[in-house]
């Protein structure tokens, strides 16, 4: 008895049989629910740089047998965090999980073939008579080798239609997969839910604003855009979005492999050809791998890197999705099933309210300390996110595109960004700067207090330095050539303002004028700010 079996026996421990591979059923239901990226600061979605998150939940039927079984859970998503996945439903549970990363493909076939035993077939152009030779494949590195019972040779070398048959290779799936092993006591059928956290996802809101003629309510709708870079689809799924953001800290651990997807396969015969040589790539299925010589064109997008062909396709679709709480972030359930499919962008519709009042706010942001200032005023459509405004939900952060109706049709007049808001808020719109409304500063004087002036330790109980109080008068110039009178907002640096003209009050740590311009009109505003001493 050998000192392994012996080491067996005195452990009580039974030598394990090979588990069996079963495969799972498809899912019966699917829950797809998307996360935002958290840095996302708007923009176009790149399908292959996407960093949003999805929670994936399937419910599948599993058969096993009695005994240890490997379940393979066929069609889950590429970027499967495999540490996530959590299988319930198995009364025995779940022995170890792994993530299967290498697909079917032309190179992965090629590559599980070397040194073991292909059919090559031959077609002979003139009698039609086709030839099958066992052989072995050698090589696949930059070309395919291999060796019948005639010597070595390369694809494409013998002039005639060439085609391999390869027999089935094992740990090559047809889509990702996750499998599992599991221990039944006894054979049973059981309903399983499979949930697993997946990245390349993400969403963004998309509004859509269109100004009543006198400018003084509006429109709003918005859409949620759904994206999902992978290349698996979840079709008829329970869609779900989550605004706020999530603390998701990964680790260097966290890191998922990428799913290999394979390259295509180059057959090159020796001695090389000219130049004006056009490569052959090879098209292979899960039994044969054939031969074929594309356009040049499609020969060299073939041999691209597989995701610069991403196709993104954009969906619309009329439900109108429902807003739920989720602990401090809000969830929003589209109530219909949809497809989320591979490499595509959705868009549903989450939101609709009409007369919204809105205030058509002027403003300059004074920084720093500069002696002179000209520029136009900058304008904001502003509300407040309330019932009695006609909105009152919390509102996601995306992109807005205000509309206003004119005698050929909408125009867009404004593109801007919107941030997360709470019920309660502002929102604000931005629509740009005014031509119309123009501001200049000016430092009118600057003034320095002597006899206010004061020592200061520089060094305590050594050196002394004086520290004398400076000040400085500016003028603000307000010029509105607009016919109506407007409101304006002059927003002062965070510092010490000594005197005014004009009332001073304070908004988000800073000092603001609260002004009213007449039509066709000027304001002028002087006030005296303490400076650095």
């Amino acid at each position: 008895m050998g000192r392994i079996a012996r080491l067996l026996m005195l452990l009580g421990t039974p030598m394990a049989a090979h588990a069996a591979d079963i495969q799972s059923s498809a899912p019966s239901d699917l829950i797809v629910t998307v996360y935002r990226a958290p840095l996302r600061d708007g923009g176009a979605f790149d399908l292959n740089n996407l960093h949003g998150f999805a929670l994936i939940t399937e419910i599948r039927t599993v058969r096993l047998p009695a005994g240890e079984t490997r379940v393979r859970f066929e069609g889950v998503a590429d970027g499967i965090e495999p540490a996530s996945a959590l299988v319930s439903g198995l009364a025995s549970g779940v022995i170890e999980k792994n993530r299967d990363a290498k697909l079917l493909s032309p190179s992965a076939l090629v590559a599980q073939a070397v040194g073991k035993h292909v059919e090559l077939i031959r077609t002979n152009p003139r009698t039609g008579v086709i030839e099958r030779r066992v052989g072995t494949l050698l090589s696949d590195e930059t070309g395919l080798v291999f060796k019948t019972d005639q010597g070595i040779e390369a694809l494409r070398c013998s002039g005639l239609p060439e085609t391999f048959d390869f027999e089935p290779m094992a740990g090559l799936s047809a889509r990702p997969t996750l499998s599992v092993l599991v221990r039944a006591a006894a054979p049973t059928t059981q309903q399983v839910t499979l949930s697993y956290l997946s990245r390349g996802f993400d969403w963004s809101a998309d509004y859509t604003a269109t100004l009543s003629a006198d400018g003084t309510s509006m429109d709003l709708g918005a859409w949620v855009t759904l994206v999902n870079g992978n290349g698996v689809g979840f079709p008829s799924a329970h869609a779900q979005v989550v605004a706020g953001r999530v603390n998701r800290e990964p680790s260097d651990e966290d890191e998922v492999e990428p799913i290999d997807m394979g390259e295509p396969v180059a057959a090159q015969c020796w001695p090389q050809g000219s130049t004006s040589d056009i490569p052959m790539v090879m098209m292979i299925n899960a039994r044969s791998l054939a031969v074929n010589a594309p356009p040049p064109a499609m020969a060299m997008r073939a041999l691209r890197d597989k995701s610069a062909d991403a196709l993104q396709e954009v969906i619309v679709t009329g439900s109108l999705a429902t807003q739920e709480q989720l602990g401090d972030l809000k969830l929003y359930r589209v109530p219909e099933r949809t497809t989320v499919a591979s490499r595509q962008s959705k868009q549903v519709r989450f939101m609709d309210r009409s007369g919204i009042p809105v205030t058509s706010i002027y403003g300059t942001d004074l920084y720093g300390a500069a002696d002179a200032f000209s520029a136009p005023a900058y304008r904001v459509l502003r509300t407040k996110n309330t019932p009695d405004n006609h909105l009152g939900l919390p509102l996601p952060s995306g992109r807005v595109a205000v509309y206003r109706g004119q005698r050929d049709g909408r125009q867009l007049e404004s593109e801007s960004a919107v941030r997360d808001l709470a019920v309660g808020q502002e929102l604000e719109i931005k629509m740009g700067e005014s031509a119309d409304v123009h501001v200049t500063k000016v430092v009118e004087s600057i003034h320095v207090d002597s006899a206010h002036a004061s020592s200061v330790p520089l060094v305590p109980g050594i050196l002394n330095v004086r520290s004398v109080p400076v000040s400085d008068v500016t003028r603000v110039e307000i010029g509105n050539a607009r016919n109506s009178a407007i409101r304006f907002e002059l927003r002062l640096p965070p510092e010490r303002v000594l005197r005014a003209d004009h009332p001073l009050a304070s908004k988000d740590g800073r000092p603001i004028f609260l002004l009213s311009i007449p039509a066709q009109g000027q304001v002028t505003v002087r006030y005296q700010t303490e400076l650095a001493h």
